[in-house]
């Protein structure tokens, strides 16, 4: 396939349609998927899905945030504490 035949890149019997906005290829009816509005073939959005489904899960609060919180919040209270006692 000659890159920029207007030929889709997978099947070269067809006429593109589009071309895929990851790799540039000409891809046709078939081949085109829009995912968030824009056009690209399978192979890019598998990419595209496989990469979004890698991200962890969030966890809202882990022993680790609600240590840090507490030690936050007491390290505020101490210096209000302090900041009366200066003022005093």
């Amino acid at each position: 396939m000659i890159h920029g035949s207007g030929r889709c890149h997978y099947h070269p019997e067809r006429t593109g349609l589009g071309i895929c906005v990851e790799c540039r290829r000409v891809i046709c009816l078939e081949c085109t998927t829009q995912f968030e509005g824009i056009n690209r073939c399978a192979k890019c959005l598998e990419k595209k899905l496989n990469a979004a489904k890698g991200l962890a899960e969030r966890k809202e609060w882990t022993a680790g945030n609600l240590f840090l919180a507490m030690v936050s919040a007491a390290s505020l209270f101490g210096a209000i504490y302090l900041a009366a006692l200066a003022a005093s």
